[in-house]
């Protein structure tokens, strides 16, 4: 009997995710240059591209190869996608960062706590 979520969306969709992954023989460089590809070519919104961040530094894909996808296709897809994607991935990009900083500030403040409390 399946359980009960508190985030049943988000939970299919890394469901959905892990089992792409696991039945690709892409390797992760080349998985992640697809699935940027498709999400340009979909319009994606910035949340989209958010989830690729932690996977896409974990296949050392670097900000050059991000900007040689975007070159690649833009003839395809055209100038208004590539804008727009670019657009959506600085903003994931901020978000990101933004988590990052605040990871960082809660782990500082229950350190010092920590230290205050020895």
């Amino acid at each position: 009997m399946a359980t009960r979520s508190d985030a049943p969306v988000l939970d299919t969709l890394a469901a959905m995710t892990i089992d792409s992954i696991e039945h690709c023989g892409m390797d992760e460089k080349t998985l992640i240059t697809t699935r940027i590809a498709a999400l340009v070519a979909m319009d994606a919104p910035a949340i989209s591209y958010l989830a690729h961040i932690s996977p896409a530094v974990k296949a050392d894909f670097t900000v050059e190869q991000l900007q040689d996808v975007l070159v690649a296709i833009a003839p395809v897809v055209g100038t208004a996608r590539v804008m727009s994607a670019a657009g959506h991935i600085a903003q994931a990009f901020g978000v990101a960062i933004a988590m990052l900083e605040s990871e960082a500030e809660a782990m500082a403040a229950a350190e010092a706590e920590s230290r205050h409390k020895s």
